[in-house]
């Protein structure tokens, strides 16, 4: 079974709080969107291996450690999974970027894919996918899907807030996939929203309705 790490951190949480507040408009969002990816990243890639080499300081030589050759790809569920990628790319600039589109069927509320692009050598790199809201889990896991039916095997979900549904979704589809999530929220309501959520992400990062 997947694990699912609950980063709890001081700064995390604060800021996640000004985000759940429906008077926080688009900008504000967005730049903590963006904050809190870059300190979520810290966690979602802990385990990165690292290759002890040798350097020169200005005093003297010494050995250091540096992250050994692990190639990464970050892979935004679109839309709203864009507001996280600048923030990871803050803390792994050299990382590559992909992108899913799904959307929601507003009836049925299950995934609907229209757009996959993806790095040709992405089989070969730790995948990072982002998307702020693990509702139902329908979106996480066809994403997931598409990522290991192109020969992925090494793969992290990094959310903002989860309901208890969709990590129970995504870790029984997925049970070799980590999640790693801000916040687990009490549940979803009869349209398949978080409560108490945040409202929807992708609107509230763009402005939109």
């Amino acid at each position: 079974m997947s694990e699912v790490h609950l980063v709890n951190h001081p700064m995390v949480q604060h800021k996640l709080s000004i985000m759940r507040q429906k008077e926080t408009g688009s900008k504000d969002f967005r730049q903590l969107l963006k904050e809190i990816s870059l300190l979520m990243g810290y966690e979602i890639t802990r385990d990165l291996p690292l290759a002890e080499i040798e350097i020169e300081t200005p005093i003297s030589p010494m050995k250091a450690c540096r992250v050994l050759g692990r190639k990464l790809a970050i892979v935004p569920i679109l839309r709203a999974g864009l507001g996280m990628v600048d923030g990871l790319l803050d803390l792994v600039p050299v990382a590559k970027v992909g992108h899913i589109g799904l959307y929601r069927d507003e009836t049925t509320h299950e995934p609907v894919v229209y757009y996959c692009k993806l790095p040709e050598d992405i089989q070969d790199r730790l995948v990072i996918v982002t998307d702020p809201m693990l509702a139902t889990g329908g979106s996480s896991c066809d994403a997931l899907d598409m990522l290991k039916e192109r020969g992925c095997k090494n793969i992290k979900l990094m959310c903002l807030v989860a309901a208890p549904e969709g990590i129970a979704r995504v870790q029984s589809a997925h049970p070799d996939v980590d999640i790693f999530v801000a916040a687990i929220d009490e549940r979803l309501n009869e349209n398949a929203y978080i409560v108490p959520g945040l409202g929807d992400a992708g609107d509230r990062i763009f402005g939109t309705k």
